[in-house]
């Protein structure tokens, strides 16, 4: 009887140990599938096909919904995704918050014109513009000059394009921009024409200088007058001839309309644009910098830090015999100390370590040629060796058609700009500022305004051996930056205790922020509204 319990007692042993086995082998079977559902790698589309051509139209939407959707161009309508997905292993583990936008505070764009908004009606003459500046400055004079047209009831006659500025560009607009689109998406607005109608070629026209950022009362007051005599008026220049604030929000709208929604590039330029932003998202989040050290910019700005005596002269010479800049004696070290120069590649790559960027991060240079090339560059490369720009990412015959015209090259660093994961500016030029508006405008993406003061004292500190780069260093300065990512805010006016001209160029441009004219918060489940900046 004792003999039989025992064998029992081992038959259920080894039973018991036969399960055993048998769920560890399951476990680990179960394990490995898990870490290995399929054999396959997932594959990358062929970046360096070309797309197809779209047509870029847009649809206007009813007054009621329009404000919770967004009408943009097709490549610049979504919000840079792909990037994260195709460069998920490039990203390191916890340092995904270096790429997530700020808060946009559930504004969405609202650009559609009021209830009582009418259709142009008969236009009482023809203004002819003649735009000055780079490219981001007369896209900013050209949307104003569409508002001027409709405050005046005027024709607007397809602007002209600078040709004389230091770019020496021969563009024309529709070199530039998309002329059909154009007329076409304002057809509601103001009548555009093409060119100046024949019998009309030979007209008395009359010149103006229109006032710097003039309130609607100039422009029905003073210049709308000007049709009792002419019918024919020419701005001379297209710039800051509006008011940021204090404008009707219909007109503020038409400006927004205009800038995001009429205003389309070439269709040649928006092509190679997309072109250029997927092949920097297949190499993961990229950071687009706008890297303004420029030969005209520092010779304009009078900054030579870590230049060569050489250089600083070479630059000298060109701001003293550029007749259009007025300024001709200026401190390069009080510039610098007050922020007022672009930050130098080295001092890039110094804030964006800080900041906590690896250094396998992509970024897309926007620029032209950065004045003294590798010697410049050197510090910087070494940091970020993924240094990316159009010349490098299209190929001779790709860019070709664009060389020689510095406002197509500069139009395709604007798109891959406004698309990047992370848009940081050296210095904060007509294309900053630009291109900072519409990322808030098209959701609040993420742009870091480096506090170019502030980093200069921590610069200095550095080359001076006071301050070492590490943890100290980076934490200095990521929390000066905490504020300057971007996020949702009504746009700045004038600093107190300023008056006149000073007044007006205190203030936030409009075409820096849109908020609030351009932004709405979007709707509560419940159907109330957050609260609206007016």
């Amino acid at each position: 009887m004792l003999k039989r319990r025992r064998r029992a007692v081992a038959l259920l042993r080894k039973l018991l140990t036969c399960a055993i086995c048998f769920i560890a082998l399951l476990a680990l079977l179960s394990v490995h599938l898990h870490f290995f559902p399929s054999s396959k790698v997932p594959g990358f589309s062929d970046s360096h096909k070309l797309p197809a051509q779209r047509e870029f139209k847009h649809q206007r939407l009813s007054t009621e919904n329009s404000w919770t959707q967004e009408i943009v161009p097709l490549h610049l309508s979504k919000a840079p995704v792909a990037s994260r997905k195709l460069g998920s292993a490039n990203l390191v583990p916890g340092l995904d918050k270096l790429w997530k936008p700020p808060s946009n505070r559930d504004f969405l764009p609202c650009v559609e014109p009021s209830f009582n908004y009418t259709r142009p009606v008969e236009s009482r003459g023809y203004l002819l513009v003649h735009t000055n500046g780079g490219l981001n400055q007369m896209r900013a004079g050209i949307c104003d000059m569409v508002a001027v047209a409709r405050i005046i009831n005027a024709t607007l006659v397809i602007p002209e394009l600078d040709k004389q500025s230091f770019w020496q560009d021969t563009s024309n607009f529709s070199d530039v921009f998309d002329e059909d689109h154009f007329i076409n998406a304002l057809a509601n607005d103001v009548k555009v024409i093409k060119k100046l109608p024949k019998e009309l070629a030979t007209a008395t026209k009359i010149v103006k200088h229109f006032r710097s950022w003039s309130a609607k009362d100039y422009y029905e007051q003073e210049i709308a007058t000007l049709w009792d005599e002419y019918q024919v008026i020419r701005a001379a220049k297209s710039d800051s001839r509006l008011a940021n604030n204090n404008l009707p929000l219909d007109i503020q709208r038409l400006r927004c309309r205009a800038c995001y929604q009429a205003l389309l590039f070439a269709p040649k330029i928006e092509a190679l644009g997309k072109l250029l932003v997927d092949r920097m998202r297949s190499r993961g989040p990229y950071i687009a910098l706008h890297l303004r050290y420029e030969k005209d910019m520092l010779a304009f700005s009078g900054c030579t830090h870590d230049l060569s005596p050489a250089e600083a002269d070479e630059l000298r010479m060109i701001r003293e015999n550029t007749s259009y800049w007025k300024v001709k004696e200026i401190d390069p070290l009080e510039q610098r100390s007050k922020g007022f120069c672009p930050l130098t590649p080295k001092e890039v790559g110094i804030f964006l370590s800080a900041l906590g960027y690896p250094s396998k991060t992509p970024i897309y240079i926007a620029a032209g040629e950065i004045y003294g090339g590798d010697s410049h560059m050197s510090d910087l490369q070494a940091r970020y060796p993924l240094l990316m720009s159009k010349e490098k990412l299209a190929s001779v015959e790709e860019l070709e058609p664009f060389v020689n015209h510095a406002s197509q090259m500069a139009a395709l660093d604007y798109i891959v700009s406004v698309e990047s994961d992370v848009f940081v500016p050296s210095y904060s030029g007509n294309m900053a500022r630009a291109v900072e508006g519409h990322r808030r405008f098209l959701g609040h993406r993420k742009t870091i305004s480096p506090d170019r003061k502030g980093l200069v004292r921590l610069f200095d500190k550095v080359d001076q051996g006071t301050m070492k780069e590490g943890k100290n260093l980076a934490h200095r300065i990521t929390e000066m930056h905490k504020r300057r990512q971007g996020s949702a805010r009504k746009r700045k006016g004038p600093i107190s205790g300023t008056k006149g001209m000073d007044r007006f160029r205190s203030e936030e441009a409009f075409y820096v922020n849109p908020l609030p004219d351009c932004l709405c918060q979007r709707e509560l489940p419940n159907g109330n509204m957050t609260s609206i900046f007016r």
